[in-house]
């Protein structure tokens, strides 16, 4: 009631209002910054700016496809990337062989050493031949140096050794198997010298099938 009878208090309270609006106002203008003039309203097309051709560098023309991307280098570096190291495999080392120079021989091969006669041989003969039986004879010759004792043996494949004896020296030993005999020396042949052997047999042939003096085949027959 106190207000409807003072108009000039709402007068006044309305010029203060009308004041605090225009203080208001007069922020928000200067507020707005000169670059929001350019900037057009929502909905209109924006105005192309002109570019000056020295502001762009042209990027030189590419000749073929990009070369890829290799982890940790910069895709603006110029040149292809550096490709890694090429290691060639080592190859297998092989022993080297010498040859060795095979040098012909100057010296003349050594004939071979002349096979030794044996020191004792024998020679074997017929001496006397009559029915059912002969005598016979083996000579034992010594070639040697020294005096040797010596053994025969004379096998005919069958027959029966009557008797054995050294003409005019010591007599030996005679043993008698199926088809011949051996005697053994009881004196010795002395050196460059000879001593007969002599023996009667029955029923065997004149021709013995073997006959050695110390192992030597006999000869004469």
């Amino acid at each position: 009631m106190a207000i409807a009878s003072s108009p000039w208090i709402v007068a006044c309270a309305g010029l203060v209002v009308m004041v605090v609006l225009l203080i208001v106002a007069l922020g928000a203008y200067r507020g707005r910054s000169p670059v929001d003039d350019r900037i057009p309203p929502v909905g209109l097309p924006l105005p192309r700016v002109p570019v000056e051709p020295s502001d762009v560098t042209q990027a030189p023309p590419s000749s073929g496809p990009s070369a890829p991307v290799v982890p940790g280098l910069s895709p603006r570096a110029s040149g292809p990337p550096p490709s890694a190291p090429t290691v060639s495999p080592t190859p297998p080392v092989r022993p080297v062989v010498v040859p060795t120079s095979v040098r012909p021989s100057t010296q003349a091969p050594r004939p071979a050493p002349p096979q030794q006669s044996p020191a004792l041989t024998g020679r074997y003969r017929v001496v006397q031949s009559f029915d059912g039986g002969f005598i016979g004879e083996v000579l034992i010759v010594n070639a040697s140096r020294v005096d040797r004792g010596w053994t025969v043996r004379i096998h005919f494949g069958r027959g029966r050794l009557v008797t054995s004896w050294v003409e005019g020296a010591p007599q030996g030993t005679a043993r008698q198997f199926d088809g011949g005999f051996s005697y053994v020396s009881g004196v010795s042949v002395p050196a460059g010298g000879s001593v007969p052997l002599r023996f009667h047999m029955e029923w065997a042939s004149s021709t013995p099938r073997g006959c050695t003096v110390d192992g030597v085949r006999c000869s004469g027959f």
